[in-house]
């Protein structure tokens, strides 16, 4: 193997070392993002859902009162 050839061969290994360093680097901030996206739509379907679950117990309480009210009328239209 000339220089020429050793020297060639060693800047492209640099070359690719460089390239694989940058498309590593690429890949783990799209992974990144990816999993801060994920992260994020769980939390929000989370929080949608402890939403959902203080609303139906509200529900559940509110109903529980009126039937309450409904039964004291109803005992004072039967007297």
């Amino acid at each position: 193997m000339s220089k020429t050839d050793s020297k060639a061969a060693k800047d492209m290994t640099e070359a690719m070392e460089e390239t694989m360093q940058r498309v590593q680097g690429r890949v783990h901030l799209q992974m990144k993002t990816v999993l801060y996206c994920v992260v994020d739509v769980a939390f929000s379907f989370t929080f949608t859902l402890n939403e959902m679950g203080t609303r139906i117990d509200d529900l559940e309480k509110n109903v529980t009162e009126l039937m309450t009210q409904a039964g004291m009328e109803q005992q004072a239209i039967s007297k």
